[in-house]
């Protein structure tokens, strides 16, 4: 997951670095009595990467709480007491070994297979890319090359795919 983040962290220092030597900039051309056009413009670009860095923190704190809610959740479905019937359990085996199967018949990546499985359990893009810690772009791609490879037009149909008949 720190990958995930790594970006995020190197692009927020960078712009740190940015607004202190803007604002040092700043400091030395006032008391050199610098025109206020440049001391605007020194500002505007000071402004601007506090901007950016503070929506950087906030965006990045805002990721940190969803995982741990999406986390949060999984325990929660993780810990959910397991159906005690029979027939409901051999269902869910019989569904999810059929469900590997044909995921092995379409030729599907390891990663195709993973958000195929998320997909299959309700977990939006952003929830998936977020639990696997890549990029959403990314998690997009991979769902449209399941898709493709299942021969089905979208997310509905590939859900549909599976249990069209067990309704």
């Amino acid at each position: 997951m720190l990958k995930y983040f790594l970006q995020d962290y190197l692009m927020m220092l960078f712009l740190a670095i940015v607004v202190i030597a803007s604002g040092s900039d700043i400091a030395v051309d006032i008391s050199h009595g610098a025109s206020t056009t440049h001391l605007l413009q020194e500002a505007t670009i000071l402004l601007i990467a506090l901007l950016i860095l503070c929506w950087l923190v906030v965006d990045n704190f805002l990721k940190r709480s969803q995982i741990r809610r999406i986390n949060r959740e999984l325990e929660a479905v993780k810990t959910m007491p397991a159906p005690e019937s029979e027939t409901v359990l051999a269902a869910r085996h019989q569904l999810r070994q059929a469900i590997t199967e044909q995921f092995n018949d379409w030729q599907l990546t390891s990663s195709e297979k993973d958000v195929g499985q998320m997909l299959l359990k309700g977990y939006s893009l952003k929830e998936i890319a977020a639990l696997r810690g890549t990029a959403e772009k990314t998690i997009r791609q991979q769902a449209s090359s399941t898709y493709h490879k299942a021969g089905v037009p979208g997310r509905h149909a590939f859900s549909a795919w599976f249990i069209e008949d067990l309704l």
